[in-house]
């Protein structure tokens, strides 16, 4: 277990929210408005936190203050700290007799494959709230009050262990009309149509085409940040969308979405549950990859 600090370097929440909130505002009349105190209380604060610091952290200019070099970098941790103490505190206001799980998840695979499972799973575990937050790339959990995160890509993550959850299969897909107009019937004959790319897979369609034996120079057209956005410019006839088949069955089974060639890809990245070591053991975290690696498997 770590242990704190002594005491001594511990200053109490209320001179450091005073010092969070003139170092936000720059003003120690705005700091007193907004903490319902007198100017002069929160001039106090700030003094007692230096004297216990031993370190100035603001330059004081007639009726104005700045943060020394070393007082900006304070309150950047500090803020960082204070927010994370009110999320907790939150967390366990709203769910005072289990356990919290922040969950960092991919946009499409939180909305089309996570979030419908969910249900399941909370009323397996009815003491555990989950709360969803979106990350796009990995992260420093040290840095951030994130139990877990779904990753996609190599099993590689600083600081983290993964727990492997599932691989993946893409497919060309476009809407019926879409694929008539352009006369698609072999792999080469998506040279000649619009394609649709992700910015987290830039090199997607290129691996596809090596794959299947297609010679190509550029590969280029629109870029989309989501699955989501560019499956709906595919079904929007915008051009032909590399999409992996788990995430669009309800679009294949509608007919919104066929595939332009029938050559699945698998990706040569997989979907993990990544987590600090430290928070293995934590309950909700263990019951959660329990079950989340229940439902991949199945």
């Amino acid at each position: 277990m770590m242990m704190l600090p002594s005491r001594r370097f511990l200053p109490s929440t209320s001179l450091l929210a005073a010092f969070e909130s003139v170092s936000r505002t720059g003003s120690v009349t705005a700091a007193a408005r907004e903490l319902d105190l007198t100017q002069s209380a929160v001039s106090r604060q700030i003094r007692a936190l230096e004297e216990q610091l031993g370190v100035e952290l603001f330059i004081r200019e007639r009726q104005t203050v700045r943060l020394t070099l070393a007082g900006d970098s304070y309150a950047r941790e500090i803020r960082e700290a204070l927010r994370r103490i009110s999320s907790a505190s939150l967390n366990l206001r709203a769910n005072p007799h289990g356990g919290t799980l922040n969950l960092a998840i991919l946009p499409t695979f939180g909305t089309r494959w996570l979030a419908p499972r969910l249900g399941r799973f909370l009323a397996a575990n009815p003491g555990v709230t989950i709360n969803l937050v979106t990350r796009l790339s990995s992260f420093d959990f040290r840095l951030d009050s994130i139990d877990a995160a779904i990753h996609f890509g190599h099993p590689h993550w600083p600081g983290a262990e993964l727990t492997f959850l599932m691989s993946e299969k893409t497919v060309p897909a476009c809407n019926p009309e879409f694929r008539r107009q352009h006369a698609i019937e072999t792999a080469e004959h998506l040279l000649d149509a619009p394609l649709l790319h992700l910015t987290t897979r830039p090199d997607a369609w290129e691996q596809w085409f090596a794959d299947n034996g297609v010679t190509f120079r550029n590969v280029q057209g629109m870029l989309f940040d989501q699955f989501a956005t560019a499956a709906q410019a595919a079904i929007a006839g915008l051009g032909v969308a590399l999409l992996p088949t788990f995430l669009i069955q309800d679009e294949l089974k509608r007919g919104d979405l066929v595939a332009a060639v029938d050559r699945e890809m698998e990706s040569k990245e997989r979907y993990y549950l990544a987590y600090p070591p430290e928070r293995a053991d934590y309950a909700p975290l263990a019951a959660f990859r329990d079950w989340v690696v229940r439902e991949a498997a199945a």
